[in-house]
């Protein structure tokens, strides 16, 4: 499933937040969405959520804009992984991740065959069968987002948006949730804080600033020292992983020591 921000403005309270975004995400393709606190990341994931209608612009899901759909058919094209969740205490794992079964159900048909199997295989696939009959609030925060997660799988969707799947999350969970989403292989949208994540585990980034984008493409390219410097206000090295083999990027306080080179910031990449 393709998903297509053009030339998105959004506006909360007469104020812009978003401004003239455009953002492709192509089938299979897990996109990192960074920039600072108050950037406008989540604003913009809000208009695909069908959460804040764009100003100006178009969010299209297979070529089809979000926004001219019903909210079920919405849900059956796109999953949602929020910061926050706010559920009861009395959901079991199984009923929170059934809860993803909703848009491919009648209001009053119960649980088929094909339900049951859904929310079995999406919890076989975070490896969280084990705790199906577990209350969800008992669970450990890294825990909890995988079932989220396996919430989202049994929708049967072909895309998958995340807002900072990570937050919150220990070292330990925050990879594990990364490399659940690597192994699913879904086209997947993730607003992420941490660089680094986004360096390791995405195909390409898309780096906002004060509601606009700045700069998109493969991670190593786009997170130089110089844009790193300008958009974060920090300064930044990239190299490989000792560990992994993989690109990483190791960040420290701007505030004392040599500047990092600013030429390179500020241009937009494909």
């Amino acid at each position: 499933m393709r998903l297509d921000f053009v030339d998105i403005s959004i506006d909360i309270d007469a104020t812009r937040i978003v401004s003239d975004v455009s953002l492709h995400i192509a089938p299979g393709e897990m996109v990192g969405l960074v920039g600072p606190n108050g950037s406008g990341k989540s604003t913009l994931l809000r208009s695909a959520y069908r959460v804040l209608r764009p100003s100006g612009g178009a969010v299209l899901l297979g070529g089809e804009s979000v926004w001219s759909m019903s909210a079920r058919e919405a849900a059956r094209r796109r999953a949602i992984v929020t910061q926050h969740t706010a559920l009861g205490a009395e959901f079991s794992v199984e009923e929170v991740v059934a809860m993803g079964r909703t848009p491919r159900k009648g209001m009053l048909d119960r649980d088929s065959e094909q339900d049951r199997h859904m929310v079995e295989q999406a919890l076989e696939d975070v490896q969280m069968r084990w705790a199906a009959r577990r209350a969800f609030t008992t669970l450990s925060g890294g825990e909890q987002q995988r079932v989220l997660i396996a919430r989202a799988l049994a929708q049967e969707a072909e895309l998958l948006i995340l807002d900072e799947p990570t937050n919150h999350l220990d070292v330990r969970a925050q990879f594990e949730v990364l490399d659940l989403l690597r192994r699913l292989g879904m086209t997947t949208l993730t607003a992420l804080h941490d660089l680094d994540h986004a360096v390791s585990y995405c195909d390409r980034v898309a780096v906002m600033a004060e509601g606009q984008l700045v700069a998109v493409g493969v991670p190593a390219e786009v997170l130089t020292p110089g844009l790193v410097h300008e958009v974060f206000g920090v300064r930044a090295v990239l190299d490989t992983h000792p560990i992994t083999g993989r690109p990483r990027i190791t960040v420290a306080s701007a505030a004392h020591g040599p500047k990092t080179a600013e030429g390179d910031a500020g241009r937009v990449r494909g």
